[in-house]
């Protein structure tokens, strides 16, 4: 799941910041914390993999494929199934372990592990026939295109959605044969280990998924590294700028998934209770750590005073507390510091004319909560016009007509989802056409589903993951024709 944001903690490093590095500095290990980011307490430190320990994982990951590719899809998906199964055992574990290391609130977290359920399922049942090979008639000789697998795969995850950002780059690439390397996010080691087990224990042999414990440093040897063949980075815009540069430099495969500034975009006969309980779902899902979280909420005049007063309202109801109670409204966020960014960009954006109506601050400034926050009187030029705000701020910017409000949500350099509210269904889908995005939703924000598509444009990214397309993007669609 962006900008000067932090969706982009899988934080992979810039060259120059790489090759900067003396012999010995390359050489040495950093700690993997995981903190709570509810009570501040250290609740695990890991040290990370060394380079001749990764470099034996890349090996072994390489060892693996040539078989690995060669078992048949009906033998694959029994262990996807497995996989699936352990999902819905572990499932309270898994959500606690969220809970514990990115302040997730705890339904939420079941929330994602049966999401992930899903999507093992999902391509389990469907892989073999969505990767079934194409017959392309032609007058001087019928062509086929099949697809084989690329081999090993590197992943580079966030810590905002720690198992499901995980397995749907692995399931799909496991499915159709590939082996996969997995860098998580340093804050969230713990998940990493748990999910690394499931795999394990669902059969999959040693060698096909592999967990690397490793910072950014140490993730660009893995880009570089001639044995992987394709990577995958979900994180902000400028993290994934470096890795599809890095990437590019040695001639492989990307997807990125990027930043989001998505807009909401209420019209003047939008149902308001419908709408209302929408707006507080997109904005408050994950605490607004979402790259599809509802960000900029553009508003027709002639309903902007109705919708921005029982949205505080409702706002203002949700009770702060700890994720693991099942009765909180508001969690904290990933860190301190993902608390300290977002009340920088509020602040900028009130010195830029930007009025906060609720919220705006932290209780303290060692805490990782933040307030839910609305600003209104929101300006192209500020953050919360043009950044991404990872977390539960509101921005609200009133126009005069639909025109303008599709104007409004394509000014923006992302491209990721957005969402449009009326009654009209044939007038949201026309507004839906010219917004400027991969994904677009009527009356509802976007979301993530097993079955379809998702990803985006611009500086959102490129490629797509889940759904019929997902399984697609790390194979090789090779011709055989006979002339």
């Amino acid at each position: 799941m962006t900008t000067s944001s932090t969706s982009g903690t899988s934080e992979v490093g810039d060259s120059a910041s790489a090759t900067g590095l003396r012999a010995e500095k390359s050489a040495a290990r950093d700690e993997l914390r995981s903190i709570n980011p509810y009570n501040g307490q250290t609740l695990k430190t890991c040290i990370e993999m060394s380079d001749e320990e990764v470099d034996d994982a890349i090996g072994k990951a390489g060892e693996r494929f040539p078989a690995w590719q060669c078992v048949p899809f009906p033998e694959r998906a029994p262990l996807l199934h497995r996989a699936a199964a352990l999902c819905r055992e572990r499932i309270e574990s898994l959500a606690r372990l969220m809970a514990l290391e990115m302040g997730k609130r705890i339904s939420e977290g079941r929330e994602e592990v049966e999401l992930c359920a899903r999507i093992f399922g999902y391509y389990a049942d469907r892989g073999e026939e969505f990767l079934r090979p194409q017959v392309i008639p032609s007058r001087q000789g019928d062509g086929t295109v099949i697809n084989e697998p690329l081999g090993v795969l590197f992943g580079i995850e966030p810590w905002n959605y720690p198992c499901y950002q995980v397995v749907r780059f692995a399931a799909p690439n496991l499915m159709a044969g590939n082996v996969v390397l997995m860098k998580h996010s340093t804050s969230v080691p713990q998940c990493a280990e748990a999910l690394d087990r499931l795999f394990h224990d669902a059969g999959f042999p040693p060698g096909a998924y592999t967990n690397l414990a490793i910072t950014a440093r140490r993730a660009n040897k893995v880009i570089d590294d001639d044995r992987v063949q394709g990577v995958s980075f979900t994180g902000s815009d400028a993290s994934g700028a470096r890795v599809a540069e890095r990437a590019g430099r040695n001639a492989k495969k990307t997807i990125l998934e990027l930043g989001g500034s998505d807009p909401f975009v209420v019209f003047e006969d939008a149902d308001m209770d419908l709408t209302l309980d929408r707006a507080v779902f997109g904005k408050m899902t994950n605490m607004g750590q979402s790259c599809v979280a509802a960000k900029r909420f553009i508003l027709l005049e002639s309903v902007s005073e109705e919708f921005v007063h029982h949205f505080k309202e409702r706002l203002a109801a949700l009770k702060m507390g700890d994720p693991l109670d099942e009765s909180t409204g508001v969690a904290p966020l990933s860190s301190v510091e993902a608390a300290a960014r977002l009340e920088d960009q509020v602040n900028r954006s009130v010195a830029g004319g930007a009025r906060v109506i609720l919220g705006g601050k932290r209780p303290s400034p060692e805490s990782a909560f933040f307030e839910p926050t609305i600003l209104t009187n929101v300006k192209k030029g500020t953050p919360a016009y043009d950044e991404e705000l990872f977390g539960p701020v509101a921005a609200v910017i009133v126009v005069p007509d639909e025109g303008t409000a599709i104007a409004v949500a394509n000014d923006t350099k992302y491209g990721l989802g957005g969402s449009v509210y009326t009654s009209d269904i044939e007038r949201g889908r026309c507004a839906a056409e010219q917004i400027e995005a991969g994904m677009v939703f009527i009356n509802h924000p976007v979301w993530i589903y097993e079955d379809m598509p998702f990803g985006g444009i611009k500086k959102s990214g490129y490629g797509r993951e889940t759904g019929p397309l997902g399984i697609h993007e790390f194979v090789n669609k090779k011709l055989l024709r006979v002339l």
